[in-house]
């Protein structure tokens, strides 16, 4: 059972290994890009091309760690003052808003990479496959949709048990 359990977690962490890996390139090619164009003005032609990849990587692949994590923006100034039932609704609804809004996203960006991948797109230079670099998209919303749900139930879970163990 342990090495399920084990396999499960390396798993749910692709997304932060693909994600640290594209912001270390996303650095590291902007960093060396600068130092060719204005020390040895030798551009690299393709950068922007793979910049692009990068940042869509980091931000859909870091939003499902980010999410996994709680390392997500929430305002909880004036949650936290609330009594937990209130908070325990809040979540929810919030929860519900966030599940409604990944759907959605999901839905057009499975769209989108649908159409580049009938259309053939490619990029100009490096001659990418658009639906490659943008099938991060609908599967980002997908691991945040888990992340975020799997959060969510082991939260609720604890809050009842904590609940019920402090009154």
């Amino acid at each position: 059972m342990k090495t399920n359990h084990k396999g499960f977690n390396y798993l749910l962490n692709i997304d932060m290994l693909i994600a640290s890996i594209s912001l270390i390139i996303l650095v590291l090619i902007t960093f060396f890009g600068v130092i060719m164009r204005y020390f040895f003005n030798d551009p690299f032609v393709w950068l922007q091309e793979v910049q692009l990849w990068c940042f869509t990587w980091v931000v859909f692949f870091g939003g499902g760690a980010a999410f996994r994590s709680g390392s997500h923006v929430a305002i909880d100034v004036l949650v936290d003052r609330m009594p937990p039932t209130a908070r325990k609704i809040v979540e929810i609804f919030g929860y519900l808003v966030s599940m409604f809004v990944l759907a959605y996203l999901l839905v057009h960006g499975t769209n989108l990479v649908k159409q580049l991948f009938h259309t053939g797109r490619n990029t100009n230079i490096l001659h990418t496959p658009y639906p490659i670099i943008y099938g991060a998209f609908p599967t980002g919303c997908v691991l945040m949709m888990i992340n975020y749900s799997m959060i969510m139930a082991k939260s609720l879970s604890n809050k009842y048990v904590n609940t019920r163990g402090g009154e």
